[in-house]
């Protein structure tokens, strides 16, 4: 009688890479209105930023027209942008709040 080998097929597991989301910054930009101190408490209250690197980054939006507040996925990205418009809007201020992909 046989010795019930067979011929078995040995299937080798396919590694799939995952392709992490892309990445987005989210800016503020330079306008003539909205107080330094306004925009520097922006900054603490949606980006959780230290009052020093807050005052950092609003100088640098201050200087050349536009600073990054931080860089996210797509949806947290967007919501951070739209809290930041929302929030600016209410307080009568024309400040602009950007992202745009890594």
């Amino acid at each position: 009688m046989a010795s019930g080998n067979r011929d078995s097929v040995l299937l080798e597991a396919q590694k799939s890479r995952v392709k992490p989301p892309p990445l987005y910054k989210v800016m503020l930009l330079n306008d003539d209105y909205t107080p330094m101190d306004f925009v520097v408490a922006v900054l603490q209250t949606f980006f959780s930023m230290t009052r020093e690197q807050a005052t950092q980054v609003m100088l640098k939006v201050h200087r050349e027209g536009m600073g990054v507040c931080g860089v996210y996925p797509k949806d947290v990205a967007a919501t951070k942008v739209e809290q930041v418009v929302s929030f600016s809007r209410k307080h009568q201020h024309p400040l602009q709040c950007v992202m745009e992909e890594t």
